[in-house]
């Protein structure tokens, strides 16, 4: 058995655009049914939804048949978060609040096996298919994908430095956040927060560096494609189950 090939990873080298969705809702069931959608990745939220490391691998276990990947959020840029998660089979990360370089260094050396990194060494995890991925610990470095998230004016204004850090496969804007630390909470439409996303995009594409966002608004999700953004969220599970129940409610008025 060996270690399955990043295909989210492999995507973004190849420069593919991957259409993905947020999964918000903690449930497996529910990240079942929309990841047999057929998007290209799926977002387990561990930063804002009620979810322990034994939801999240429940959700992995029910997305990988899927052939859509599945991104894991910890709850932060924790190294005793971020092994725990990798342990559970977890291959791509988005690390939340990273302000520099530094922190980014962090969260690469956390899920990296030494000498490269900090991430400790277990023999028998699901990552290893418990101890039957011969390959595992040889190969699991070239195969994580870390994405590092840039969720405040402080963070964007060092966009280069971050991206520039070995390991950082791409980065993500947080829109809110964003909006909320310029003095717009609740307006992402905001011109200044507009402009600042436009401006990250341009310089992340200048230096050849990933750059995703969530834009559950479909105008602004074709925006933000056309902007140049490889990695785009369309949407969230409980999002689109809100906007279908109302919709059928409404129906019945």
């Amino acid at each position: 058995m060996q270690i399955p090939t990043n295909r989210f990873k492999q995507g973004l080298r190849e420069g593919r655009t991957l259409i993905g969705l947020w999964a918000q809702s903690g449930h497996a069931a529910v990240s079942e049914v929309v990841a047999d959608a057929g998007f290209d990745w799926l977002l387990i939220d561990g930063e804002h939804a009620p979810l322990e490391v034994s939801t999240i691998v429940d959700q992995l276990r029910v997305i990988e048949p899927t052939g859509t990947t599945a991104i894991v959020r910890p709850a932060w840029n924790d190294p005793v978060i971020l092994k725990r998660v990798l342990d559970t089979g977890a291959q791509t990360l988005l690390v939340p609040y990273v302000q520099d370089a530094e922190e980014a260094r962090r969260a690469v050396a956390s899920a990296r096996y030494p000498p490269a990194g900090t991430r400790g060494v277990a023999g028998t995890i699901r990552a290893n298919r418990y101890g039957r991925t011969a390959d595992y610990h040889a190969r699991a470095n070239d195969e994580i994908c870390v994405l590092v998230q840039l969720e405040t004016g402080e963070a964007v204004a060092r966009l280069e430095e971050i991206a520039r850090v070995d390991g950082v496969d791409g980065l993500f804007i947080g829109p809110s956040d964003l909006a909320a630390s310029l003095g717009h909470l609740g307006n992402n439409a905001h011109p200044q927060v507009r402009a600042l996303i436009t401006d990250a995009c341009r310089r992340a594409r200048a230096i050849g560096t990933p750059i995703g966002i969530l834009a559950p608004i479909e105008t602004d999700a074709r925006a933000f494609l056309e902007m140049g953004f490889q990695y785009v969220a369309v949407g969230s599970d409980i999002g689109v189950l809100k906007n279908a129940t109302d919709a059928l409610r409404a129906k019945f008025t």
